[in-house]
């Protein structure tokens, strides 16, 4: 009789666990499908989600393709003109441009995410969309360090992180090996050309900067305060660049022509034109901050790499 009382107990205990685990387990599943998601975006700005977004529009043809990256490029319901790349991208209802948003078109896609760009879309209808409640992420990444980080970030809000943070690493690992391989070579100076009325070029901080030092090239106006100073031909004449770049028409065409180096040809007391050291890249690569970015920097380390060996070439003439 105690044996057989025994028994029981033991299967009322074992019942007993089986039932509690399986209510912890649908509990912890439960609150784990309704955990609200949190991260910061570059403004600082602490961005919370009750659910992974499935509606997202995106207001910058660099949000769109880092979105893509971090997987959710099948959540993208609305983007700005020139979201262009992937190909997948051409296909995304559009919104309007940067400096001008179609704020019905917007909320007709019932989006629960804008991704934002903090210097590019008008401010005063993104304050609109804040104004209605609607989540919005600010997307400005200033450095190619940021990318990866930006990507894993958007990864979390959108419930993809396994592929956000391969996407991630894939971009970590393609950078050391540029840096690896160029940032320690002879230094270049380098003009990079914005403009040409007014001559503009970018300062020590901008993103373009960063791939000038990732190939082992100096930018001759880093110390620059502005971030896209003016600045005059007797200038660029007197700090004598090496190799002088500009962006070229890539996919996304502008709606002016882009700017071309051919007027600096006259300037034959220039290092980079005596040399032919005068380059075009891509400008939806170099331009970018999205992953993209790295393309970009491949072709201008190979540049640099070429007005290495005609630097050496010009010395044993």
């Amino acid at each position: 009789m105690s044996l057989t009382l025994q028994a029981v107990s033991r299967h009322r205990a074992r019942h007993v666990v089986a039932v509690f685990t399986t209510v912890l387990s649908v509990f912890c599943f439960t609150a784990g499908a309704h955990a609200a998601i949190s991260v910061k975006d570059d403004t600082g700005a602490t961005v919370t989600l009750a659910a992974p977004a499935q509606r997202i529009v995106s207001l910058a043809p660099h949000a769109t393709e880092l979105l893509f990256a971090a997987g959710a490029g099948d959540r993208v319901v609305g983007a700005v003109a020139y979201s262009d790349y992937p190909e997948a991208a051409k296909r995304i209802t559009r919104v309007g441009d940067n400096s001008a948003l179609d704020l019905e078109r917007i909320l007709a896609l019932k989006p629960d995410l804008l991704v934002v760009w903090m210097h590019g879309n008008s401010q005063r209808q993104v304050e609109a969309l804040r104004q209605l409640k609607l989540p919005v992420f600010y997307s400005e990444p200033k450095h190619l360090t940021d990318l990866p980080d930006a990507i894993e970030r958007l990864g979390a809000l959108t419930g993809t992180p396994a592929k956000a943070q391969a996407a991630a690493n894939a971009f970590r690992a393609r950078y050391e090996a540029l840096r690896t391989q160029y940032s320690s070579r002879a230094p270049v100076s380098v003009f990079y050309q914005v403009w040409t009325q007014p001559l503009m070029t970018l300062n020590g901080t901008h993103m373009v900067s960063d791939v000038i030092r990732l190939c082992g090239g100096v930018n001759i106006f880093a110390d620059e305060p502005a971030l896209v100073p003016r600045v005059s031909i007797e200038a660029v004449l007197a700090k004598r660049p090496e190799a002088m770049f500009t962006a070229t028409p890539g996919a996304t065409k502008s709606d002016k022509p882009l700017a071309t180096l051919d007027s600096w040809r006259k300037w034959t007391q220039l290092p980079a034109v005596a040399n032919n050291n005068l380059f075009g890249i891509d400008g939806d690569l170099i331009n970018r901050p999205g992953p993209r970015i790295l393309d970009g920097a491949r072709t201008m380390c190979e540049d640099l790499d070429i007005a290495r060996q005609r630097r050496t070439q010009a010395h044993a003439q």
